[in-house]
């Protein structure tokens, strides 16, 4: 259950600086200061028409100038090199499900770029070398189809007695977020022959049975949001025509999307239901009991986060201030429990219980459940603790998880099925330990740890915090070089996403460690408001018309840092991704003086048309609406499209896009790289033509990507070469 809720959050939820300027397409005589609000926007609409054939030449006129130059740079060859070893190494902890006795893992290296699906034993799964079991070649499968597949992931039904497991398997185009899904057999290694298949579509399905199925997807015309998404679940029977599927509840057009849910009980039971997205952070959960035609709405506020079932207790964690009549008032961020059966039989909310109230410098992340154990992950100051929580008729208890330090540490696996619990844990200067949790003794053992994969050596890691405008404490990490002249020149790269209650911690990064930190650089990641680091009150302290302070925040990081003399404008750049991306456009505009580099990856752009692209409809709880007067009179402030003035001094900035990403349209980038060209102003641009919404398919692509963008830093950062 903890990973269906995951997967749907993914869903509701990536001219050169020294040659010749190109040409604009301006009149001659247009003011140098005229900004091009007062342009034809419509003039650009022909980017945003994907695979159109004059879309496509003006991206290809853009990747070829982009790559001639920045491949040609000394420093290029070696970082794709060095980039490419790390990613393709062997030297990876293969992560992975249990299923009876088998740990699950895909895997992609250089020989099998697109991937293998495999198993191994776990009783030897803690070797350094485990016996490996093919179970799906990707790249096997692909030249055999002639098709472009992407593996997407597998939703497997552990077996009843007398049947077997099978997984949905999601294969994707080129990495785009619709997918076609195949009923998939682990006994026999291949797919079901008249099994479980679906056409293309961004969709959602749940396994209610051995032969049932609870399935959204694209029904035709008119059955789709305006996000893009489906809002019709119907039950599908094995061995019937999926277009005979059984109605079992329908939305709204205006709703970010409804979606199947199936909830397994701990006596195996299995709760068929669906949650109904009307927003992005709003929504509503269904029961279908068994023999009847009316659907049960689960007894929730709308702001929640449903975590698991641990001894006949429901947890969930409400993301909203919440006063159920009767029952006291609840804080945002607390974790609460109740007797689901007492709830399935009377169809009303039973007593609840605070099982875990965090503190103002805590964030819940999520309930993980095992069996005989259900542990808690928790933020404290950004960094991450897992805590084993236990009811008792004196309320709930908590116990710390020993971990190896202070850094991040995730739960990559448990399954209220299984005994065994995988953690992971990590920090900007370590790298990642596999965890065994045993959930008997409460030992944690370490199964597998990489070694280093770049040279930490004088690096440290500090963290502070800057007084954003409204006088907001955000913290910040930085790894630096312990020796680090406070003198202003050193070359730094600020990244920042701020957004959806998505949280940034100490992650080891061997690409950034070797690309640029062994290089002299240093890195900060910035903890700034619309993340959830603290919880959703500092998520939703940046909602709508109050986004301001998100990039407030960020400006105030980087002024902290030239204040320290850390670094300088000269020497400062920034990156960020999708939401991120819009960030760095904002940063572009309102504070182009304080950065030299500035990294727009997979970004939202064009604010007063986002949510009439892809599935930008299903973000205006985040950003705000332009059809609504008030909020599209704060989305024209910081639209980076709209505000774009061919006047203000700009760092020559580097777009990143793909071709393939079906979730942030590619034509935010276009027409934002579009102004500068037509502006006379430098700029890189490359789009990935396959990628999806992570702009690269594969380690090879993703290499590349990291070795573009690390050139242009370092040609933009780094002091320049005295001539000869």
């Amino acid at each position: 259950m903890r990973t269906l809720f995951a997967s749907l959050s993914a869903l509701l939820i990536t001219a050169c600086a020294t040659g010749t300027p190109p040409e604009t397409n301006l009149p001659p005589d247009t003011p140098a200061d005229t900004k091009t609000t007062a342009l034809d926007e419509a003039s650009h609409l022909w980017l945003e028409e994907v695979e159109g054939e004059a879309a496509l030449a003006w991206v290809t006129a853009q990747n070829d100038r982009t790559l001639a130059e920045l491949q040609a740079d000394p420093r290029y060859s070696a970082y794709e090199s060095s980039a490419l070893e790390v990613l393709n190494s062997s030297e990876r902890i293969p992560y992975g499900a249990v299923r009876d006795g088998y740990v699950y893992n895909f895997w992609q290296d250089e020989t099998h770029v697109r991937g293998l699906w495999r198993r191994t034993p776990l009783a030897g799964y803690a070797a350094d070398v485990p016996e490996w079991e093919t179970i799906l070649d990707v790249d096997k499968l692909a030249a055999e189809e002639g098709a472009n597949w992407v593996y997407k992931g597998a939703d497997c039904r552990r077996p009843d007695e007398g049947s077997e497991w099978r997984c949905l398997v999601s294969l994707s185009d080129g990495g785009k977020d619709a997918v076609i899904i195949r009923e998939f057999s682990l006994a026999t290694k291949s797919f079901v022959d008249g099994g479980f298949v679906t056409t293309e579509a961004k969709q959602g399905l749940a396994w209610a049975g051995t032969d049932t199925l609870l399935i959204a997807t694209d029904w035709g015309a008119g059955t789709l949001t305006q996000s893009g998404y489906p809002f019709i679940v119907k039950r599908w029977q094995r061995g019937t025509p999926v277009g005979q599927a059984e109605e079992l509840i329908r939305g709204k057009e205006t709703d970010v999307g409804v979606w199947p849910m199936a909830v397994r009980l701990e006596d195996g039971r299995v709760l068929q239901g669906a949650v109904q997205a009307e927003t992005f952070f709003t929504s509503k959960y269904f029961w279908f009991p068994e023999g009847e035609t009316e659907a049960v709405q689960w007894p929730l506020p709308p702001k929640v986060s449903m975590n698991g079932i641990y001894k006949g207790q429901f947890l969930f964690t409400t993301e909203q201030d919440w006063s159920p009549e009767g029952q006291g008032s609840f804080k945002a961020g607390d974790l609460l429990a109740f007797d689901l059966e007492m709830f399935l039989e009377n169809r009303t909310l039973p007593p609840l219980t605070l099982a875990f109230r965090p503190s103002e410098t805590q964030a819940v992340n999520g309930v993980a459940i095992a069996k005989g154990a259900a542990l808690l992950s928790i933020n404290e100051n950004v960094a991450g603790k897992v805590l084993r929580i236990e009811p008792s008729e004196a309320g709930w208890t908590t116990s710390p998880v020993n971990l190896p330090g202070t850094g991040q540490v995730g739960i990559t696996f448990s399954d209220s099925q299984e005994t065994t619990v995988f953690l992971n844990y990590e920090d900007f200067l370590t790298p990642d330990s596999l965890l065994n949790y045993d959930v008997t003794t409460g030992d944690v053992t370490r199964l597998k740890s990489l070694p280093a994969k770049f040279d930490a050596e004088g690096l440290k890691v500090e963290q502070f915090f800057a007084t954003s405008k409204d006088g907001t404490k955000v913290p910040y990490f930085i790894v630096h070089k312990a020796d680090m002249p406070l003198d202003g020149s050193t070359p730094t790269l600020l990244y920042g996403y701020g957004g959806f209650q998505v949280s940034y911690g100490p992650t080891y990064s061997p690409v950034t460690g070797r690309l640029w930190l062994e290089q002299g650089g240093a890195y900060v990641l910035a903890n700034i408001r619309g993340g959830g680091e603290f919880g959703p009150n500092w998520h939703q302290a940046g909602l709508k018309q109050k986004r301001q302070v998100i990039y407030d925040d960020f400006i105030a990081v980087g002024e902290d840092l030239v204040s320290r003399g850390i670094t300088s404008p000269e020497h400062l750049g920034i990156m960020g991704g999708s939401n991120g991306g819009l960030l760095m456009g904002v940063m572009l505009n309102q504070r182009p003086d304080l950065w030299n580099a500035v990294v727009v990856q997979v970004p939202l752009l064009d604010m007063l048309r986002y949510h009439l692209l892809l599935a930008g409809a299903s973000w205006v709880d985040e950003y705000g609406s332009p059809d609504v007067p008030e909020e599209r009179a704060f989305l024209e402030t910081i639209s980076p499209y709209q505000n774009f003035d061919a006047s203000k001094p700009y760092p020559t900035p580097f777009f990143v896009t793909s071709t393939k990403d079906d979730r942030v349209h590619p034509g935010h980038a276009r027409k934002m790289a579009k102004r500068f060209e037509e502006a006379g102003l430098p700029f890189y641009y490359f789009e990935n033509m396959d990628g999806g919404h992570a702009a690269a398919a594969d380690q090879t692509a993703r290499a590349k990507r990291s070795a573009l963008e690390y050139t242009y830093l370092s040609r933009q950062l780094f002091p320049k070469p005295a001539e000869e």
